[in-house]
């Protein structure tokens, strides 16, 4: 992950909003107040979809489990 200091991201902001739209690479900004990660809203949005998934109980189990049968079983019982 790149990392650079408040001070340049704030100088470079546009180029930077540029790079990780196009890289999907998160960027690291550090600061003397602490610091924070730069990402695309593409990504936040797929994090943001991911974690939802995750919180829903049993989801990713069923998932696994018809992914592990195949589609043709999953499928077998469609009458259309």
């Amino acid at each position: 992950m790149t990392t650079v200091t408040a001070t340049k991201a704030r100088g470079n902001l546009y180029s930077l909003i540029k790079e990780v739209r196009e890289s999907h690479e998160p960027i690291q900004i550090t600061g003397k107040q602490g610091n924070a990660v730069l990402i695309s809203e593409e990504d936040w949005r797929s994090i943001h979809e991911s974690l939802f998934l995750h919180s829903i109980p049993g989801l990713v189990d069923s998932i696994t489990k018809a992914r592990a049968e195949g589609l043709e079983q999953a499928t077998g019982d469609l009458d259309w």
